[in-house]
């Protein structure tokens, strides 16, 4: 089932070079302009319109990068960290998959990590 919105977890890449293999997936960027501690942007191509968020520094080294739109080129979340793995040569991390609150915080820790090494379920915890 493809994902509303896509979420993931980009360690040591910068906005501009993110912003660059969006351009390419998606289509043309606007301007990211600051609102807070979070940039927002958005992207259209192909009929679609996506909005972006950048959180530099979201935990820790990561930067959270979310794209609203059940619209995007990939299905889930973790097809989109395999693609921005392949594009940006830098890890990538994302949430196994869904989850609610009615699920045991164990749950929540699980992620996934996309590296030059492949694709392996970890525990993360966050807080």
């Amino acid at each position: 089932m493809r994902q509303p919105d896509i979420e993931i977890y980009v360690k040591d890449a910068d906005l501009p070079a993110v912003s660059a293999w969006l351009e390419g997936a998606l289509g043309p960027c606007s301007t990211w302009r600051q609102q807070g501690q979070v940039y927002k942007a958005t992207a259209e191509g192909e009929g679609a319109a996506f909005r972006l968020a950048w959180l530099p520094k979201a935990v820790g080294k990561w930067h959270s990068l979310f794209i609203d739109s059940p619209a995007t080129p990939w299905e889930d979340d973790r097809a989109c960290a395999r693609a921005a793995f392949a594009a940006l040569g830098v890890e990538i991390r994302c949430a196994t998959g869904g989850w609610d609150e009615e699920e045991d915080e164990e749950a929540a820790d699980r992620w996934v990590k996309v590296d030059a090494e492949g694709e392996r379920e970890f525990v993360w915890r966050t807080d």
